[in-house]
């Protein structure tokens, strides 16, 4: 099952609630070296995944940071259908952006690995049966973001980033770059790299599971595809809700 991005074929970085946080934990790690780092909890929750008004699977992720490093790990389930339906990812990544490591896999079978080579980026698959794995190099840096399907983590994770790099506070608001910023992205199970845009669009009152809230709005556009990320500036710039028009779809943080 797949949603949103229908493809054929596919700088600092602030991973977590607050920069703020990720500026402590970096200054403590300088601090004391000897003294192993804490694992952090930055957010963790569930996105429900709705097409045309029905729950059709739930996105369970959870962004841990220490020593450095920040893991985003999420397991997608469809809602109705065997466990075999379900996936898991694992997403690793250094503090100023850099992939470490990208794992995905399938309960039915099947799994890829992403990870640096060479100043480049390669793709390892392996299928459910017992042929060799097979690679695919992709002449991308390491700071080349991670837009697998299904995974709407990876898009919180993006709009940090976007954020981080494009806008900053001025006069008790946010002030961002004129025009979208642009970001070349991998997506893994399609074996495919795309560019992609970003753009702050504002503050907008929408409907949150029957209660109305002003969060701000950001557009991910690519060559084929149109999102709407709705971010809470209130609450470290956590992913809302996702309106994806094109295909029904509609992503909520339960």
């Amino acid at each position: 099952m797949r949603f949103g991005i229908r493809i054929s074929g596919a700088v600092a970085i602030i991973l977590a609630s607050s920069l703020a946080a990720f500026l402590a934990a970096n200054a403590a790690d300088k601090k004391d070296k000897t003294k192993p780092a804490a694992l952090q909890t930055v957010d963790s929750g569930s996105f429900g995944v709705f097409i045309t008004g029905q729950r059709v699977a739930t996105e369970t992720f959870k962004i841990e940071q220490q020593s450095g490093a920040s893991m985003i790990k999420s397991q997608l389930k469809e809602t109705a259908g065997p466990d075999s339906a379900s996936q898991k990812s694992e997403l690793d990544m250094s503090l100023n952006g850099e992939l470490l490591r990208y794992e995905w896999s399938q309960a039915s079978g099947g799994s890829l690995s992403v990870f640096p080579s060479n100043d480049f980026l390669m793709e390892r698959m392996t299928t459910s049966g017992t042929g060799k794995p097979a690679e695919q190099p992709f002449l991308m840096p390491s700071t080349t973001a991670i837009l697998d399907n299904n995974f709407f983590v990876h898009r919180e994770v993006l709009a940090w980033r976007y954020l981080g790099a494009a806008c900053r506070p001025e006069g008790g608001s946010l002030k961002c770059q004129q025009g979208a910023a642009q970001f070349g992205a991998l997506v893994p199970q399609d074996h495919t790299s795309i560019s992609v845009r970003m753009e702050l669009v504002g503050k907008e009152k929408i409907t949150v599971r029957g209660a109305q809230r002003e969060l701000l709005r950001l557009n991910l556009t690519g060559e084929s595809f149109d999102w709407a990320l709705w971010v809470d500036d209130r609450d470290h710039f956590k992913l809302i809700q996702v309106a994806i028009p094109a295909d029904n779809t509609e992503v909520v943080r339960d």
